[in-house]
């Protein structure tokens, strides 16, 4: 039942921003910290970052760390990602993620295409 829907990928040029979201359903969402996670071709799924379930606090990749803004509205059960100064090697696509005791919900994943 759990299900979560990402949207706002795309293509942009280097130095430029995009701002992804996930739509979250069938659990509490505020009960749970919510991640962003990205697969680049031949790569390993990567975390991105987290944010605690009321989004009083947030982790980042060293990779990405002041360029991106992990955040979340409650009342909408949406998670976003707001991605500046893109660079090439962020091209991947990126997954919604939510843990539930072991168990990881993903989404269908967006791809996000840094190129000139």
């Amino acid at each position: 039942q759990v299900q979560l829907v990402e949207s706002g990928g795309g293509m942009v040029q280097p130095g430029g921003s995009l701002r992804l979201s996930c739509v979250a359903s069938g659990f509490s969402f505020s009960n749970y910290p919510m991640s962003w996670y990205r697969q680049a071709p031949g790569k390993e799924r990567e975390l991105v970052a987290d944010i605690t379930n009321l989004g009083s606090s947030a982790n980042y990749a060293d990779s990405v760390k002041g360029r991106f803004t992990i955040s979340r509205d409650n009342a909408k059960a949406t998670l976003y990602l707001q991605m500046n100064s893109l660079k090439p090697e962020d091209t991947a696509i990126y997954y919604c993620n939510v843990r539930q005791y072991q168990y990881h919900y993903w989404g269908q994943g967006t791809q996000v295409t840094v190129s000139s």
